[in-house]
């Protein structure tokens, strides 16, 4: 069980880990996590497999799917897959804007810090949404690719909110006539 938790923690550490997805104050706080089941191997090269009703919580990072994958390659942590119907991500940025995305599976590559979402995805921030069959994240740059796979990708785009118009200044009372 320890060994599970360990390699939880890594995973849970990946995720917080880019810029342009993860607050920067998620990774020092504590993390609670839960699944039905757990098959975890802490070696240099293993599967940690953890399936049914998967849930991780790290500060702001919200990670809920059907089942999670955990690769390791030469002791350090390679690929996390998620899958689930769907898997989804919500994380706050550092301006507290949230990022929601859902998939049927989520491909975290370590060493890439990219990011691949394929099955009725869709990523929805303040400003926006996108959605198609296959979307590509680049956590490092905070780039978006999607389509490529015969499927549409749509993108809707907000407009900045305008700023609230200042209220107008107090009329001032009339002055009360002599005699009155």
């Amino acid at each position: 069980m320890r060994h599970a938790a360990l390699s939880l923690t890594l995973l849970a550490v990946a995720f917080a880990a880019g810029p342009a997805l993860a607050k920067s104050t998620d990774r020092q706080q504590p993390m609670d996590l839960s699944a039905s089941n757990m098959d975890a191997l802490l070696s240099d090269d293993s599967v940690s497999v953890l399936e049914g009703n998967v849930r991780i919580r790290q500060g702001s990072l919200e990670v809920d799917a059907d089942r999670a994958e955990i690769h390791r390659k030469a002791g350090e942590i390679d690929e996390i897959i998620l899958t689930g119907s769907p898997a989804r991500l919500r994380q706050l940025s550092d301006q507290g804007e949230p990022m929601d995305a859902t998939a049927a599976r989520i491909v975290y590559g370590t060493a890439s810090e990219v990011m691949l979402l394929t099955g009725n995805v869709v990523i929805t921030q303040p400003r926006g949404n996108l959605s198609g069959e296959t979307v590509k994240y680049d956590i490092t740059t905070g780039r978006l690719n999607g389509g490529g796979d015969g499927q549409t990708v749509s993108m809707r785009i907000l407009p900045r909110t305008a700023a609230p118009a200042p209220a107008p200044a107090p009329t001032p009372a009339p002055a009360a006539e002599p005699g009155n």
